[in-house]
C-alpha cells in the first residue's frame, strides 16, 4: 500500500526557516503528481504547492509564492517544500499528498490527491 511519512517541521520564529520532507512508498514515485497542503486552527485544509511528476512544472498559493519551493527527488522517492521567510499565519499543519492518477502536471485540488501523509505542526511565533 502507498504510505507517506513526513518528517521536519517544528517551530520557528517569523523570518526563520525550515525545510519538510514527505518519503513516499508503495507505487512508482515518478509516476505521480506531489502536493502540499496545510490547515491552520479553526480553518479548512488549504493548497500550499504542488510538483508534476517529472518535476518540471511546479504551482504555488499566492500566499507562499516567492517563500516556498517545493522539489522532488525522483530516485529517492521524496518530495520536499523549503519554507522561507516564515511568517506567524504559516503556522498550521502541513501534509504531503500524492496524485490519484499518474502523469498529470500541477494540481492544486484536494480531489485530485488520493494518498496523505500523516501531517505535522509547523508553528511562526512572532
Amino acid at each position: 500500500q502507498v504510505q507517506l511519512v513526513e518528517s521536519g517541521g517544528g517551530a520557528v520564529q517569523a523570518g526563520g526557516s525550515l525545510r519538510r520532507s514527505c518519503a513516499a512508498s508503495g507505487r512508482t514515485f515518478s509516476t505521480y503528481g506531489m502536493g502540499w497542503f496545510r490547515q491552520a486552527p479553526g480553518k479548512g485544509r488549504e493548497f500550499v504547492a504542488a510538483i508534476s511528476w517529472s518535476g518540471g512544472s511546479t504551482s504555488y498559493a499566492d500566499s507562499v509564492q516567492g517563500r516556498f519551493t517545493i522539489s522532488r527527488d525522483n530516485p529517492k522517492n521524496t518530495v520536499y517544500l523549503q519554507m522561507n521567510s516564515l511568517k506567524p499565519e504559516d503556522t498550521a499543519v502541513y501534509y504531503c499528498a500524492q496524485a490519484r492518477n499518474g502523469f498529470y502536471t500541477t494540481l492544486r485540488s484536494q480531489r485530485e490527491y488520493a494518498y496523505w501523509g500523516q501531517g505535522t505542526q509547523v508553528t511562526v511565533s512572532s
